[in-house]
């Protein structure tokens, strides 16, 4: 059983750990917001895992070509997605250069809420049909995560769970830390201008390597 666990715990972490488009968006929303909303949109990557980790659990191979053929398609939207992110991004560190009322003005709007950021990480996190895949070539390659009953799947899918938490919240917290260290208005132009930036050519790079 403590298998399965640690194969999640493994799975969570191989998954989470690579940098990439979603790791900066919730780096720059700790920096620009507060702890509460970048753990919030950290929680939310974290369930999308999971929900991923236990359809591949509970689905194997079959899912994996029902999967395959939207992976274009949705790598595509992903990215559409992230651009716009990135645009709302550089629109929001422009509008608070401009009126230092703006940031306590807008608090409430986008991701600035964790309820909002939550909803709106979780559903660009599930646009990344390539997790579900990636577990399930994991499942497939250990047959005693799922073999023995719902029990090691529901380990399986906790152990994700967690790793993929933990690093997320990791990084929120990092984001916090530089949102601090930057908490100037031309600091947080400065953190608004590179997270955006960053985001906007993840997704090029994610739509080119499409």
């Amino acid at each position: 059983m403590t298998g399965a666990f640690l194969a999640g715990l493994v799975a969570g972490y191989g998954v989470a750990i690579p940098v990439g488009a979603i790791a900066i968006l919730i780096l720059g929303l700790s920096a620009r917001t507060s702890f509460r909303v970048g753990a919030a949109a950290a929680l939310a990557v974290a369930t999308a895992d999971g929900l991923y980790a236990a359809v591949a659990a509970l689905g194997g191979a079959s899912l994996a070509g029902m999967i395959a053929p939207v992976a274009g398609p949705l790598r595509v939207v992903a990215a559409v997605v992230l651009l716009g992110l990135a645009a709302h991004g550089l629109w929001r560190t422009w509008a608070a250069h401009r009126s230092a009322a703006a940031p306590a003005a807008r608090a409430g709007r986008g991701m600035g809420t964790p309820g909002r950021a939550y909803a709106a990480l979780l559903g660009l996190t599930l646009l990344n049909p390539a997790t579900v895949l990636y577990f399930v070539a994991l499942v497939l390659g250990r047959p005693d995560t799922t073999g023995a009953g719902l029990l090691p799947a529901a380990l399986f899918v906790a152990g994700v769970f967690l790793a993929s938490a933990s690093w997320q919240l990791l990084i929120a917290g990092g984001g916090t830390v530089v949102g601090r260290a930057l908490s100037s208005p031309r600091g947080r132009s400065v953190t608004g201008l590179v997270s955006s930036a960053l985001i906007a050519a993840l997704a090029v790079l994610a739509l080119l390597s499409g």
